[in-house]
């Protein structure tokens, strides 16, 4: 039997009119998708952002239809769909404030791994690009971070089929359905990263690649990302747009300097001389303002043999609730779990940052050293 509030959410998101933002508002107002349905047009009218025109779409009974229809599409095509309220939604894009509500995902992809990075850049990637890719991406390993671009040509499927030589998994965000690989010569790479990764959308089955589409796109690459970095790009197009959009998110981005008077240098040059971007000369830049350390070179003590005596006993709630969580946590979150007002909570963190014991992590999440997060 098919879930009747996964039904609800679906149909919501199907309602003219009715975006990211506000669909999140009417569940707050409502309590759930489908008492958004039960809720009597006139009370609808009373909650902001909703108008006569919003409030009739969402009477309208075809847009269950259309939900059952998308729903039963994707258990045929082996389409997971992940709604901001699932528990395996990404907690990155769910940080954001107009993160998709809905998205599509296919493929062996896990989409909260600890350490992730986005690679963007010109579509006619130089011989130099490709080799910069090729090189980052191996440097890249030792992490096991995944590899998130836009399937586009150049720099970006350059990038996802480098991942898939050495072994690391890469997640390909789309413009169009999921059931849409655009271009269609990458089609093939697109099916190899089904084992190694996957592809993800917000787009419904069928949606074409119009251009409006790909801002919206790059928004996705750019909040999954802990880190971005920009590879040949000209003063204008995607990888500009993805690194400004990354960094109204507070995400770290790099840019890969270029020679001056070169058409795709421009773009990374300009992000470095604007502050827009940290300069990247090898991945270990990124690991040092990342704060990105490998257990074979970290010199921290392991948190079984941690001495509780040498730390307070809120520090030790603290490191408690981390023992518990298999990924990183968003400090809100960890606030909530142990009961600690975040400006106490902050100060801790910080102290125990300070002792080896705690990791600080981008999206302000944390977790403890030595933990091999996946």
């Amino acid at each position: 039997m098919m879930d009747q509030e996964r039904l609800a959410f679906l149909a919501l998101h199907f309602a003219p009119g009715i975006g990211s933002r506000l669909l999140k508002q009417l569940i707050s107002y409502c309590g759930s998708a489908q008492q958004v349905f039960a809720t009597p047009k006139g009370k609808l009218l009373k909650i902001p952002g909703i108008g006569l025109v919003t409030a009739n779409s969402i009477k309208s009974q075809q847009l269950f239809s259309l939900a059952e229809k998308e729903i039963l599409k994707a258990e045929k095509e082996n389409v997971e769909l992940l709604f901001y309220t699932d528990k395996s939604f990404p907690a990155r894009l769910k940080s954001i404030e107009d993160a998709p509500v809905v998205i599509y995902t296919k493929g062996n992809i896990n989409l909260n791994f600890s350490k992730t990075v986005g690679i963007v850049g010109t579509r006619q990637a130089t011989a130099y690009g490709k080799n910069l890719v090729e090189s980052i991406v191996e440097d890249l390993l030792p992490h096991q971070t995944p590899i998130i671009s836009g399937l586009a040509y150049g720099i970006d499927i350059h990038a996802h089929k480098h991942a898939l030589k050495v072994g690391l998994p890469t997640i390909g965000v789309l413009g169009s359905g999921i059931d849409v690989i655009y271009p269609a010569a990458h089609n093939e790479t697109a099916k190899k990263m089904m084992n190694q990764g996957g592809l993800i959308t917000e787009n419904s089955f069928g949606a074409k690649p119009d251009a409006h589409n790909f801002p919206a796109r790059n928004r996705i690459i750019a909040g999954l990302c802990d880190a971005l970095i920009v590879i040949e790009a000209a003063e204008k197009g995607g990888a500009l747009i993805t690194a400004e959009i990354a960094n109204s998110y507070n995400k770290d981005v790099f840019a890969v300097p270029g020679n001056i008077g070169q058409t795709f240098s421009a773009g990374c040059n300009f992000l470095i001389k604007t502050n827009k971007a940290n300069l990247f000369t090898s991945v270990k830049d990124l690991e040092y303002i990342m704060n990105w350390r490998l257990e074979s070179d970290s010199a921290s003590p392991s948190i079984a043999a941690i001495d509780y005596s040498t730390i307070s006993n809120d520090e030790k709630k603290v490191i408690e609730q981390l023992l518990t969580k298999e990924t990183p946590i968003m400090i809100d979150q960890l606030s909530i779990d142990s009961h600690i007002p975040l400006g106490i909570l902050s100060s801790l963190l910080l102290s125990l940052e300070f002792a080896g014991l705690v990791i600080s992590l981008p999206g302000k999440r944390y977790g403890l050293v030595n933990r091999n997060y996946r």
